[in-house]
Formats: structure tokens, C-alpha cells, sequence
């Protein structure tokens, strides 16, 4: 039995309440004999989209200093901004034993619940799934993009620089104080001091 529950309710926008979904929570928590302190509610209004949500962050912040030991929710899609962060915060509470409710949905992954547990397993492998197949998606759209002669990733910034680096380079300069000199890390200058010595026609083939 949870000895110290937290309620944690989300609108999306100022103009909707959150007092239903505080009322139901409070209730499922009274018929189990579960006293809810007034520090353990967390609130926030702002869309599930969000990736900062200050009530939540708090919320986790104390499940992570052992404050909670059960979170009451209203419904999965208060709690993650998609499926697979869902499954992310479902790992964290996992590994910290502090099991999640939904009252309107029926879920509880309590490790005593093994219904829960088979729902915490179902969500994880469709979670899994979804990661899958945005990686798919991202590997096959960037093929796509080469074949199209599009350039991948960031552009070389130590090529802008190739002729000042090479100059200082061969005045004797550190590849430290070049990089100081120039904006850029010893590894930039290092690299292409060294791609541009490889690119140099070797003494035998200009005597050919």
C-alpha cells in the first residue's frame, strides 16, 4: 500500500480545469485509505507537447529523492508527450520502484499487479517498435537525400580556414594557437593539416 502518494493532474490550456481530474484522483486515492499531501499534488497547464513541464519535473525530482512512492494519474496521455517518451518515464519509475496509476484506464504497473506488469510489457514493445521504425524512416530518407547529390550533416568549418591554417602551420604555429587563432578545435586543424598533407603529389610522381 503506498504510504505516500502524488497526484499529478495537466490541462493544455489556461482555459480548461484540471479540478475534475483532481477530484477523480482524489477520490480513487480516499477509497484505498491514501492519504495525499498537499505538497504531493503536482499541477501544470501546458500542452503534452511540451518538453518542459515544470509540475512534472518537480514531481519526478521527488520520486527521484524516495518523497513518492506511487504516482496517480488520470489518463497515460497526461504523462507523455508521445509513446516512446512514455516508455522512458515508465523505465525510470521501474528501476526506481515507484509504480504508476491511471484511474481511468485501469493500468497500474505495480510489480504485485500482473496485469499491469503485462501492460507496462505491451507498451515498452510498441514503444520499441515505434523508435524502429523512425529510424527506418530516417536511414531510408537519407539515402534518398544523397542520391539526390543533397549534402549530409554539418558543414566542415575548418575548410573555410584552409589556406589561413596552412599559412600558420607552416610558420611554425601549434595546431592550439591555430585553432585559438581561427575559432577552432585542435582536432579541426589537425585534420585537415593532415588531409591536405595526404592530398600533396608525391616527389616521384611529379618527376614523371
Amino acid at each position: 500500500m503506498p504510504a505516500r502518494p502524488a497526484i499529478y493532474v495537466r490541462v493544455s490550456t489556461a482555459e480548461q480545469r484540471s479540478d475534475a481530474q483532481e477530484v477523480e484522483l482524489r477520490g480513487y486515492c480516499e477509497r484505498r485509505a491514501w492519504t495525499v499531501c498537499e505538497e504531493n499534488v503536482f499541477r501544470d497547464t501546458i500542452s503534452g507537447a511540451a518538453a518542459s513541464r515544470p509540475g512534472w519535473e518537480l514531481l519526478l525530482h521527488a520520486v527521484r529523492r524516495g518523497r513518492i512512492d506511487c504516482i496517480v494519474v488520470y489518463k497515460l496521455d497526461r504523462v507523455g508527450r508521445s509513446l516512446v517518451h512514455l516508455a522512458m518515464i515508465l523505465d525510470e519509475l521501474g528501476r526506481l520502484h515507484v509504480p504508476l496509476v491511471c484511474v481511468s484506464q485501469g493500468i497500474d504497473t505495480s510489480h504485485d499487479n500482473p496485469v499491469g506488469r503485462l501492460q507496462l510489457g505491451v507498451l515498452m514493445a510498441v514503444a520499441e517498435f515505434e523508435r524502429s521504425l523512425i529510424r527506418e524512416r530516417t536511414k531510408a530518407g537519407l539515402i534518398a537525400a544523397r542520391a539526390r547529390g543533397a549534402k549530409i550533416g554539418r558543414p566542415e568549418r575548418a575548410a573555410k580556414y584552409r589556406g589561413e591554417i596552412l599559412r600558420l602551420r607552416a610558420e611554425g604555429l601549434s595546431y592550439q594557437k591555430i585553432g585559438e587563432r581561427c575559432g577552432l578545435s585542435v582536432g579541426a586543424v589537425h585534420r585537415l593539416v593532415k588531409l591536405a598533407a595526404l592530398q600533396q603529389p608525391s616527389p616521384e610522381k611529379d618527376a614523371a
